[in-house]
């Protein structure tokens, strides 16, 4: 059974860090693209952040320049390290997983990836 499991999520002033984490199971780690979508109250599921197996990384401009996406294949962990946070950063932030191991051309508007995780809450207050 393939398990993605986010966690890292907290309450955090503006301007401040965190580092979220999605530990896999159940799949092999390496054969997928992973990815970082984030859902804000009332709004769309948003996709913000992808990573290829071989560790290529691609943001949307909503956080380019402050968000890291990064993966370590041995420990099955895709992580997102996330500082000068602002207040409509709050969100459910999920991590999914696609099989192939590339960032497909559109990565950001999908929303039928394999699998997905349960989600772990950003709140950034101001």
């Amino acid at each position: 059974q393939v398990q993605l499991v986010e966690s890292g999520g907290g309450l955090v002033q503006a301007g401040g860090s965190l580092r979220l984490s999605c530990t896999a199971s159940g799949l092999i780690f390496y054969n997928y693209a992973m990815h970082w979508f984030r859902q804000a109250p009332g709004k769309e599921r948003e996709g913000i952040s992808c990573v290829s197996w071989d560790s290529i990384a691609y943001y949307t401009d909503s956080v380019k320049g402050r968000f890291t996406i990064s993966r370590d294949n041995a420990k099955n962990t895709l992580y997102l390290q996330m500082n000068s946070l602002k207040p409509e950063d709050t969100a459910m932030y999920y991590c999914a997983a696609d099989f192939g191991g590339y960032c497909s051309g559109s990565w950001w508007a999908r929303r039928a990836y394999n699998y997905w995780g349960q989600g772990t809450q950003v709140t950034v207050s101001s």
